[in-house]
């Protein structure tokens, strides 16, 4: 693990978060101690984000019930973190494609959440009473969930040969 941690490249790092500037600055880092540091680094680089910065990463996630195509490291994450929060049922797939749109008309971006584990219903409960939040609550909820997922992806591209 540790000469992963010494040899991350920005391009490792951008199937983490597309933040080009996150990126940057956390491998400006290197090298890292462990995960905890690694995370540490990108928590602390991401809080300092300013809100196009952030917007990039949001961008590149696809929205909540689409699949995403792509055979990279970033497309098969996303796909295995939305897994639980796909659904058979038609109404509760509807809710979702209805609730993304009223967000994104709301915000301007879209909806993310950290699925990982979460049923449908609960993303779908996130979602609305997201809806109601203010520009600034949100931005800062988005910040962390977005956090979070980076989390994650950091601690998959560890496990991994990089």
């Amino acid at each position: 693990m540790a000469a992963i941690l010494s040899t991350l490249s920005t391009a490792d790092l951008l199937a983490c978060c597309a933040s080009r500037r996150w990126a940057d600055a956390v491998v400006a880092q290197r090298p890292f101690a462990d995960l905890g540091d690694l995370v540490a680094a990108s928590n602390e680089v991401l809080a300092a984000l300013d809100w196009p910065d952030v917007l990039e990463a949001v961008e590149a996630h696809p929205r909540l019930g689409e699949r995403t195509g792509g055979e990279d490291r970033e497309s098969a994450w996303s796909r295995q973190e939305q897994l639980a929060a796909e659904s058979p049922d038609e109404g509760l797939r509807a809710d979702v494609v209805e609730g993304n749109r009223r967000y994104e008309e709301r915000f301007g971006h879209v909806f993310l959440v950290y699925a990982t584990g979460l049923p449908v219903e609960a993303v779908l409960a996130a979602l609305r009473h997201r809806l109601s939040n203010d520009d600034e609550t949100e931005r800062a909820v988005v910040r962390d969930e977005l956090a979070k997922i980076v989390e994650l992806r950091l601690g998959k591209l560890v496990d991994t040969d990089v």
